[in-house]
């Protein structure tokens, strides 16, 4: 019933669209940069030109990941919902700063202010659902606003096409400033509230459900003893995992566009598709890993096997002569990360507490930073290269093999807990 189930819109919703909107502003850059005027106008052009785009995400997955260990701190002290509204109001206004900039540098500045106003979001979203959700609910919790992540670009791809097009790549900047401001901003100072407990509309009946404890589960705690997620070999595992992930992820998506326009020679109409689609694969891996992770209790093998994908679909983008299959492998490749993604996040979750929630996820979003790196040295690469992607690809899928290689380690300790204990009912009762 509604009144059991509020958590899902006073929490669930405003993350979605936190990451909905806020993914496009982050990702968004790789569609724009794909428009020549906004090329021209930034001085983005020459010998170098590759390794100049590539240095806006750096610049940006820098700023993101670093400040992450920043926000972490600052959410355990003084909550989730004062630390998300300060950095929406921080972006939306370095979103305005990027629409208004005429030269490069101006625009590099913009990026990283926006990437240290946006770090926060991953330690927003790991302790809202640790503090709102119960651990028998954290893959569809995750997966609710993980939606939004994968979601957001597929829209806003297109989204930016059409407003670039029609009107100016200036635009496209001011229409996501105000998307926060009339939408983000306002849903979590009027819904969200740090915990369950202090919100006035939270039932006393959702307060149970959410506290709820499994004994079965308890016993699994308990033999970890009080100790902390630092010194626990796992979850460095599964920070290891991320930072080859983003890695991946963001090599993958923020040169996709131009590597389906510039090496697979697509029209502006076909390179949208096939973004958007991958983001789709994305969401599909997503939803597919936060019900499956629920269900088996082994996200420790579905990580190898997400890892061992995206190295068979990037082999296969490599070697296949028809662009569309190509493209569409690329796409997959990234819809595997995704997945690996949210893994990580329902890791987070188990190897912390709602007091270390945001440390260990502050953690976890520093790792964002091999982002820029991916993307830095991908664009050097094709510079190095006369434009050519087939040795950034190679980089990436010896990339993703060393994230297989860890995982590995996980899988056989994974294994003997779950035989250990038994699985509970998976059903809560509203």
């Amino acid at each position: 019933m509604l009144h059991k189930q509020k958590r899902w819109i006073f929490i669930a919703l405003p993350i979605f669209f936190f990451w909905f909107f806020g993914q496009i502003d982050k990702v968004g850059i790789s569609v724009i940069q794909t428009d020549p005027e906004f090329l021209k106008a930034l001085g983005m052009t020459g010998v170098d030109k590759n390794a100049k785009i590539g240095l806006l995400s750096f610049v940006f997955t820098i700023a993101y990941g670093v400040s992450n260990l920043f926000w972490g701190f600052i959410i355990d002290k003084f909550g989730a919902r004062k630390t998300a509204i300060a950095g929406l109001f921080v972006w939306s206004l370095t979103m305005f700063s990027s629409g208004l900039s005429t030269t490069y540098e101006a625009f590099i500045i913009s990026r990283i202010i926006l990437g240290f106003g946006e770090g926060m979001m991953i330690p927003v979203s790991g302790k809202f659902i640790s503090a709102w959700f119960n651990k028998r609910e954290l893959g569809r919790a995750q997966a609710s606003w993980l939606t939004g992540n994968y979601l957001g670009p597929a829209i806003g791809a297109i989204i930016l096409v059409l407003v670039i097009s029609s009107i100016h790549w200036q635009a496209a900047f001011f229409m996501l400033a105000g998307f926060n401001l009339l939408i983000n901003i306002p849903m979590f100072i009027f819904l969200t509230r740090n915990t369950p407990a202090e919100h006035p509309w939270v039932s006393n009946e959702e307060l149970a459900l959410i506290n709820h404890s499994d004994p079965t589960e308890e016993k699994v705690s308990s033999s970890n003893g009080n100790k902390n997620f630092i010194q626990d070999y796992r979850f460095w595992i599964v920070w290891f995992g991320m930072l080859v992930c983003s890695f991946l992820f963001f090599g993958i998506s923020i040169w996709l566009p131009t590597y389906l326009i510039e090496a697979k020679g697509f029209e502006r109409e076909g390179m949208t598709s096939i973004t958007s689609l991958s983001w789709l694969f994305a969401l599909g891996f997503v939803l597919a890993c936060g019900f499956l992770a629920d269900k088996t209790r082994r996200p420790s093998l579905m990580a190898t096997i997400l890892f061992s994908l995206t190295i068979l679909f990037l082999i296969t983008a490599v070697l296949v002569p028809n662009p569309i299959l190509a493209g569409v492998c690329m796409g997959l490749a990234m819809g595997c990360q995704g997945g690996v993604f949210h893994l990580s996040n329902m890791f987070l979750v188990k190897y912390s507490t709602q007091e270390t929630a945001g440390r260990a996820a502050g953690l976890i979003g520093f790792t964002n930073l091999m982002g820029g790196f991916s993307s830095y040295i991908m664009g050097w690469l094709r510079d190095s290269s006369g434009g050519d992607f087939t040795t950034s690809i190679f980089m990436l899928i010896i990339t993703a093999l060393l994230g297989l290689i860890a995982y590995l380690f996980s899988i056989k300790e994974e294994a003997t807990e779950l035989r250990a204990v038994p699985l509970p009912p998976q059903k809560i009762n509203a």
